[in-house]
């Protein structure tokens, strides 16, 4: 992972030949031109077209001052920048970055000094250098990206900064394991690999749960062992608990869906759409980022950290539509779509959650292509039965850049899960408000207990990149591990 260090002077004997500079639209310089010629580098910048415009960035060789080359980044008009403007300017020096080859460069940070732009900023770098390259074997003469940068920093501003750094550094380890975890196989990336994964976490402050098959037979686990009775993969019950020192200001569940391959089962998807089901884990990848900083970051809140874990696979045993399984709270559960199996997984994850007697739960799920039809690759789905933690949610994904859009629990569509020989069936009579019919099956089972549903079926991988946001990179994205990182330190 690319260094970056602030400090409040950068040591002349070494100074990086390449100094970054940030420069606003419509307005005359830069935030920021160390070195002995701003007039020179302003002039340069303006022969090469350098607006400040957002998204803008430009690359000039100087020939006065301390640098050999500058690299400017626009970040558009002052009163329209956020934290999210500053975090897509450091994806661009990633990218530009590994484009020009360049491995080092300084940077002398801007006045009025703004933690939580710092902060976004460093997010963005490190994110946007991330490569998954676990599988390449070419790798000799490939660009490495940027590998060290050195922020200048006023002497006031020296202590903040190297706090917004760490929070930064803390949220990338995080985010950057969930994608490494989702982009890997789905053969290598099992069931048993996301338990030694949650073991090799619980340390410290957290503790470790881990049910197996035998435990779930006994726990009455039905929508796990349901699902999983088609695959040679055994199926988990992951519990992670996180509990600070001293009264925690509240307790909080989150439960992700774990599904490592989905196949749909019987009820089969289409070759295409199984290329990229190794993703479906990414609820549970989330979880497991999340708990890998806890201990750095000491959120004064109880977690847990739940994640129900299996493949869906076709066979001469798998479940098949016409099936009752019985969810862990004892509700049961007529399949009539083999394919939508991670709400049954689910309902015992939350069941389970609920038993914990925690004040709020928070899932995570590639839930339902709907959502994807009706928000698109950048934005997840959100229905809950609590307003009010709803906000809190949505505070933190805006903070984050993570934007999600609530989608109602309408009452009247629960008609439609209704089922003639078990409490509820695992599917609506349509093609009608998919992502809300999933939501109404998970409400099912969790009692009274605030909860958010996060349907992140779109933004959790992406087959196409977004150049305005290029922070992301295709595949696994590592969403919500930020977020919620965030959700839990502001409790």
């Amino acid at each position: 992972m690319i260094q970056i260090s602030a400090a409040t002077r950068i040591n002349r004997s070494r100074v990086p030949r390449t100094w970054v500079y940030m420069g606003w639209e419509k307005e005359s310089g830069f935030l920021n031109v160390p070195g002995k010629a701003p007039e020179s580098i302003r002039k340069a910048m303006e022969e090469e077209g350098f607006q400040g415009k957002e998204g803008q960035v430009a690359v000039y060789h100087a020939v006065q001052g301390p640098a050999e080359k500058i690299v400017a980044l626009g970040l558009g008009t002052k009163p329209e920048a956020t934290a999210e403007t500053l975090r897509r300017a450091g994806g661009r020096l990633a990218r530009k970055a590994r484009e020009i080859r360049l491995e080092g460069a300084a940077l002398e940070w801007p006045r009025p000094f703004q933690a939580d732009y710092l902060k976004a900023f460093a997010e963005g770098l490190l994110l946007g250098s991330y490569q998954f390259t676990r599988y390449k074997t070419q790798l000799k003469d490939a660009p490495k990206g940027l590998q060290k940068l050195e922020l200048k920093v006023v002497p006031d501003s020296l202590a903040a900064a190297q706090k917004a750094l760490s929070t930064a550094l803390s949220y990338g380890e995080g985010t950057l394991l969930a994608r490494d975890l989702i982009n890997g196989a789905p053969s290598d990336v099992t069931p048993k690999v996301l338990a030694q994964t949650a073991r090799r976490i619980a340390k410290g402050p957290i503790r470790i749960k881990l049910y197996t098959k035998k435990d779930l037979q006994r726990m009455g686990a039905g929508g796990i062992l349901g699902v999983n009775i088609g695959s040679a993969q055994e199926p988990y019950l992951i519990h992670l608990h996180y509990k600070p020192q001293g009264k925690p200001k509240k307790s909080v569940a989150l439960v992700g869906k774990g599904i490592t391959f989905d196949s749909g089962g019987l009820s089969l998807k289409p070759a295409g759409s199984m290329e990229t089901m190794k993703m479906d884990m990414s609820g549970a990848a989330a979880v497991l980022g999340i708990f890998s900083q806890l201990a750095k970051l000491k959120p004064n809140a109880e977690v847990h950290g739940i994640i129900p874990t299996t493949e869906n696979m076709p066979g001469g045993r798998a479940y098949k539509p016409g099936d009752v399984l019985k969810a862990m709270n004892g509700k049961t559960m007529e399949v009539l779509n083999t394919d939508a199996e991670g709400r049954l997984i689910l309902s015992d994850g939350l069941s389970y959650a609920v038993e914990q007697k925690v004040d709020q739960i928070i899932d995570m799920a590639t839930l339902t292509g709907a959502c994807v039809v009706a928000l698109g690759a950048l934005v997840s789905g959100a229905m809950t039965n609590n307003p009010e933690l709803l906000e809190q949610v949505k505070a933190a994904t805006e903070a984050e850049g993570e934007p999600i859009w609530e989608l109602p629990l309408v009452k009247e569509y629960r008609e439609d899960i209704k089922s003639k020989v078990a409490d509820i069936k695992n599917i609506g009579g349509g093609r009608e408000a998919g992502s809300i019919i999933g939501g109404l099956f998970l409400q099912e089972f969790v009692g009274d207990t605030p909860w958010v549903h996060l349907d992140i079926a779109g933004p959790a991988y992406l087959e196409r990149e977004f150049p305005a946001v290029p922070y992301l990179t295709y595949g696994g994205t590592g969403l919500m591990v930020r977020s919620l990182l965030t959700f839990l330190k502001t409790a």
